[in-house]
């Protein structure tokens, strides 16, 4: 029984150890206040990333390649019209893989599919619904997928580590008062910052396209914010109250 107490008693004590050993740990001074606060700043994005495929399939690998150059140069017709040069776009994987009808059990060739994954980065958001809708309408694709992101990050996380630190601050403040001291200098800082995950939005199917009269399905939204937050621990002296 004894020996059961002993453990329960060093499993309680070791779980408060297992949560601090994430953060930084502070030597305690006298006449100083140990603090930590949470910040964010929701920032908009300032890049797109139109991502869709080219997959043709044709009954041998020569004429299913011919034919992935076809649409692929349809790809880069939209592009052009809008303004971009196709290098811009990169390329994720390409592939040409038979195909087999396995109903026949002795799975017969029937032919060839060519696959390839493009993305392209865009920093004029005005040029998504023209070029989503003219690869729609050139039957290139069988899915597109936008999705919005924040590639000059470092302002966003400057200004969630002021939102952190302020927040330290007047909880370090709050805590002085109480104690009927004053708030002294900084003496130690530690800084994390986090960008939060981003849900990657549904692909939309080639039978969703809209006539070309109809607005992008884009059009007139705004794109969601991207939240970046910072963790700040804080040290700051006290000194009596004049």
């Amino acid at each position: 029984m004894k020996c059961i107490l002993g453990c329960l008693v060093l499993m309680v004590l070791s779980v408060p150890l297992a949560f601090t050993q994430d953060r930084p740990s502070v030597a305690a001074q006298p006449n100083t206040i140990y603090v930590g606060a949470d910040g964010k700043y929701e920032a908009a994005p300032d890049t797109a990333v139109i991502q869709f495929n080219v997959s043709v399939q044709d009954s041998t690998a020569q004429e299913a390649y011919a034919h992935a150059s076809q649409e692929t140069e349809k790809v880069r017709q939209a592009l052009r019209a809008n303004g971009i040069d196709p290098k811009s776009a990169n390329i994720g994987y390409f592939s040409v893989q038979p195909v087999y009808d396995y109903r026949n059990p002795k799975q017969k060739l029937i032919g060839y599919r060519v696959t390839s994954d493009v993305s392209l980065k865009l920093k004029d958001f005005s040029k998504i619904g023209p070029i989503t809708q003219q690869l729609a309408d050139a039957n290139v694709s069988e899915a597109q997928n936008v999705n919005y992101t924040l590639e000059n990050m470092d302002d966003a996380k400057n200004k969630a580590v002021e939102d952190a630190y302020r927040r330290a601050r007047n909880s370090a403040e709050t805590l002085a008062h109480a104690s009927g001291r004053l708030l002294g200098t900084l003496s130690y800082a530690s800084v994390d910052t986090f960008e939060n995950a981003r849900p990657i939005m549904p692909r939309m199917a080639r039978s969703m396209a809209m006539a070309a009269a109809a607005p992008a399905p884009t059009e007139e939204f705004s794109p969601q914010t991207i939240t970046v937050t910072a963790h700040v621990n804080a040290v700051f002296q006290m000194r009596p109250s004049e």
